[in-house]
């Protein structure tokens, strides 16, 4: 039986590769002065710039969960075709996206009750997530069902490796994760804080580091520490509005570990009204988180 692959807009995946892969959106909205956005519309390029200008104007961005009716107007027409779904969602931990959608598809098994649908927590972020997303239609292409791709991706998403960099920690103090105090002399010292998403599939500060040279610098160390066969693998990136940055990512990993692949991509507004500009991340398969 034939299944379709769908994921939501905090996978940050670029456009090509939505529709290189044949996958739909659930997409996640935001709000900037009272006025609702969509994250990601269908066949309409995302406009970044001016939601980045706002940020580093420090204006309030707010987000909110995928509704029932977000998630039902992408899943039904999938099921009315016949087909059967796996939702690979975003993490658990930071969103209640994931138990949303869970909730969603329980409904729509009642109506459509010979249709499978399978959505699984990656417990992952942004193009972590969208990693994930990557192996599964690869292995959907190779003619795995759609258990067998909702358990590959069940048994290897603790391995999936996510590391960042933040240039501002001024969003981390909106956000309760820092003192006051702590922003403020970070900010002054231009210390750079390093944060992971943990099995928990919650982001974490695991250390700093004095400016931002140095935080990319221990990013490209993170793949030396912590990955498998990386010279084989297919390397993310995203940024914050720091295209230039990615791009030197880009030449280093390909240079110093032999990755023919890496693709690289804006963060949503949604995640990056929480992370804000300049955010810059990896993710690639480890050992282990």
């Amino acid at each position: 039986m034939s299944f379709k692959i769908v994921t939501d807009s905090c996978a940050n995946l670029t456009d090509k590769q939505i529709a290189d892969y044949g996958i739909e959106i659930i997409s996640l909205n935001y709000y900037i002065k009272g006025e609702e956005y969509i994250s990601y519309v269908k066949g309409r390029p995302t406009e970044y710039e001016e939601t980045y200008r706002l940020l580093r104007e420090k204006e309030q961005i707010t987000t909110s969960l995928v509704t029932n009716e977000q998630c039902t107007n992408v899943v039904r027409p999938i099921l009315e075709n016949g087909d059967d779904v796996l939702v690979i969602a975003f993490s658990s931990g930071l969103s209640g996206t994931y138990q949303n959608i869970h909730n969603t598809l329980e409904d729509l098994k009642e109506e459509f009750p010979e249709r499978k649908m399978i959505v699984v927590d990656t417990l992952s972020a942004s193009m972590g997530e969208g990693l994930l997303v990557h192996y599964a239609v690869q292995l959907k292409n190779e003619g795995k069902s759609i258990e067998e791709v909702a358990k590959w991706i069940e048994d290897n998403r603790l391995s999936l490796c996510h590391i960042f960099t933040l240039s501002d920690l001024f969003f981390l103090k909106r956000g309760g994760r820092l003192s006051g105090a702590g922003a403020v002399l970070g900010s002054i010292l231009n210390i750079k804080p390093m944060l992971h998403v943990a099995n928990d599939g919650k982001l974490y500060v695991t250390g700093k580091q004095r400016g931002r040279k140095a935080s990319m610098e221990a990013l490209l160390a993170s793949i030396e520490e912590k990955a498998i066969n990386i010279a084989d693998q297919t390397v993310f990136i995203v940024h914050g509005d720091c295209e230039n940055d990615a791009k030197y990512l880009e030449s280093e990993i390909k240079k110093r570990y032999g990755v023919k692949e890496v693709v690289y991509n804006y963060i949503d507004p949604v995640i990056a009204a929480h992370a804000g500009p300049e955010t810059l991340a990896v993710f690639f398969i480890g050992k282990e988180r």
